[in-house]
């Protein structure tokens, strides 16, 4: 757990974060994937983007949680974002 995002803006680095802790558990263990699940906001896909270059030097599958339209919402009030989102992950029916 990472305890919150990279946020330049409001001064929150990944000093901040506990990124170093999650480099030392890779680094010491045999993992074979990491997940990332941060949140589909711009802070969340740099955050998840700044780890993924600190986990480029193991070998690691690095992998990301699904995103897209929600179960139960209604098409109409997804932004195009969503959409996209949606449609770059779907499967097969």
């Amino acid at each position: 757990m990472l305890l919150g995002r990279i946020a330049p803006l409001e001064g929150i680095g990944p000093e901040q974060l506990t990124i170093e802790g999650l480099l030392n558990r890779v680094r010491s263990c045999e993992f074979k994937e990491v997940i990332m699940a941060t949140n589909p906001t711009l802070e969340g896909d740099g955050t998840a983007l700044f780890i993924s270059q600190q986990l480029g030097e193991f070998p690691v599958e690095i992998t990301r949680l699904a995103r897209g339209v929600t179960t139960g919402s209604v098409l109409e009030f997804a932004n195009k974002e969503i959409l996209a989102d949606a449609l770059s992950g779907r499967q097969k029916f």
